[in-house]
This record gives C-alpha cells, sequence and structure tokens, in this order.
C-alpha cells in the first residue's frame, strides 16, 4: 500500500518560513503529479501548488512569488518551501500524489494525513 506523509508544519511568526516535506512508500512503480493543497478554518479546500514528474509547476494566485514547489524522484519526494508567510496561508497542508503501483496498473490519487501550518500576526 501507498503511504504519503508530510513534515515540517508548526507555528511562524509572519514573514517568517517553514520547508513543507512529504515522503511518499510502499508499492510505487511511477509518479506523475504531485501537489499541495491546503484546507484554511472556514474555508474551502484550495490547491497551493502542483508540479509535474518533469518539473513543470503551477500556483495558487495568494502564494506566487512567496512558496516554491520542489521534488526529488530519487526519494519519492516533493518539497513546499514558503516563504513571506502571512496569517492567510494559516491552514491544514495535504501533500497528494497520482501514483501507479505496477507496470499495467492504472493511476490513483493518494493523499497525505496533513499537517497543521500556523501563522500568527
Amino acid at each position: 500500500q501507498v503511504q504519503l506523509v508530510e513534515s515540517g508544519g508548526g507555528l511562524v511568526q509572519a514573514g517568517g518560513s517553514l520547508r513543507l516535506s512529504c515522503a511518499a512508500s510502499g508499492k510505487i512503480f511511477n509518479i506523475g503529479v504531485m501537489g499541495w493543497d491546503r484546507q484554511a478554518p472556514g474555508k474551502q479546500r484550495e490547491l497551493v501548488a502542483s508540479i509535474t514528474s518533469a518539473g513543470s509547476t503551477t500556483y495558487a494566485d495568494s502564494v506566487k512569488g512567496r512558496f516554491a514547489i520542489s521534488r526529488d524522484n530519487t526519494k519519492n519526494a516533493m518539497y513546499l518551501q514558503m516563504n513571506n508567510l502571512k496569517p492567510e496561508d494559516t491552514g491544514v497542508y495535504y501533500c497528494y500524489a497520482d501514483i501507479k503501483d505496477g507496470i499495467y496498473a492504472t493511476w490513483q490519487v493518494f493523499w497525505g494525513q496533513g499537517i497543521q501550518v500556523t501563522v500568527s500576526s
């Protein structure tokens, strides 16, 4: 079974930085798109950033210029460098990955359990 585990969250003051990591493990043949969503209190879950296996990235307008997504395909890992954090960045961050567990398998999306990021003003 495939598992995604997030790390690196916590409490930071506005203007500070955090680096989130997401590690995929288990029966993995190939990983396609990886990304981060977040769930802010009282708001709908939103896409924060995503990255393809070739390294193409997309970002929510609210984080462009402040966040940077990257991945290490040799480690089945993904990262989100978050700079100049704002209180509105507070929320639970979830990593996800589109994964095949075998050469003839179909693509499935797997999610991490989520990690709390809190930005104080």
